[in-house]
């Protein structure tokens, strides 16, 4: 067994799975790109920061709008992803940059907005980056995340959290609406309205993309029937393995 940094389990976890994120429909269709681009629009001037970007759909969708974004994200396989498709799409004004969420290259107050899709459940220190957003963020600048969330009550959490981290062993937590509400708070942005979504996830697609291997997929399909009734009704639990899952939209500004 080798001795691996979480950030290392990141990386490895996700370099041979680029395409198949840029390809999912999961992750490539979202209500909230709208909303993402509803709020640059008339911001031609504007900077954004893609924060985690993973295959960069974030990023795809309001370049159009604005006059740069950085895709950042930890794995340089999916940043690769990011420009190829980028430079496909004829979208010269997205640029990429590798590293950790918690510790963000850039000067004080470099971005206008700062949007963070499915990212965040994997970074190892939330409130940490949080402040790190906070500070690389314009006074007046708009911050929106956009992840799986906890139901919050800790029969749900606990499954929640198990089969995530059997699915994916660079998964860190899924927080609750209020963890979310707290350590935003405490990183210093104020909150400006938060929604809640329901994602429906195919179980044979979700397992693939991640290339899980067949005993935790296993391990995942066991646990489904071993649980009570009511985690399989809260999560919508399908024979085939396939369940519903909450999303947090959160927005938030400087």
């Amino acid at each position: 067994m080798t001795e691996r940094t979480h950030a290392q389990v990141v990386t490895a976890q996700f370099g041979e799975q680029a395409n198949a994120y840029l390809n999912s429909a999961v992750h490539a269709q979202g209500t909230e790109f709208a909303l993402l681009q509803a709020e640059v629009q008339g911001r031609s001037d504007a900077r954004v920061l893609d924060l985690g970007c993973g295959a960069g759909h974030v990023a795809f969708n309001v370049a159009p709008h604005v006059g740069e974004v950085v895709a950042y994200d930890l794995s340089e396989s999916m940043l690769e992803v990011v420009r190829d498709t980028a430079r496909q799409r004829g979208l010269a004004n997205i640029r990429v940059e590798c590293g950790a969420a918690e510790r963000l290259p850039f000067d004080d107050g470099s971005f206008d907005f700062v949007f963070s899709r499915y990212s965040a459940h994997h970074w190892s220190d939330l409130g940490l980056a949080l402040r790190d957003v906070r500070r690389v963020l314009k006074p007046g600048g708009t911050v929106a995340f956009v992840d799986v969330v906890s139901p919050g009550s800790p029969l749900l959490d606990t499954y929640l959290q198990t089969v995530e981290v059997l699915r994916d062993t660079s998964h860190v937590r899924d927080y609750s609406v209020a963890e979310w509400l707290r350590q935003v708070s405490e990183a210093g942005l104020h909150v400006r309205s938060h929604t809640r979504q329901r994602l429906r996830l195919e179980f044979a697609s979700w397992i693939k993309r991640m290339r899980t291997p067949d005993v935790m997929r296993d391990a995942i399909l066991a646990l489904q029937q071993s649980v009570g009734a009511e985690v399989r009704e809260y999560f919508e639990i399908s024979a085939d393995g396939s369940f519903s899952s909450d999303v947090l939209v959160l927005w938030a500004g400087k």
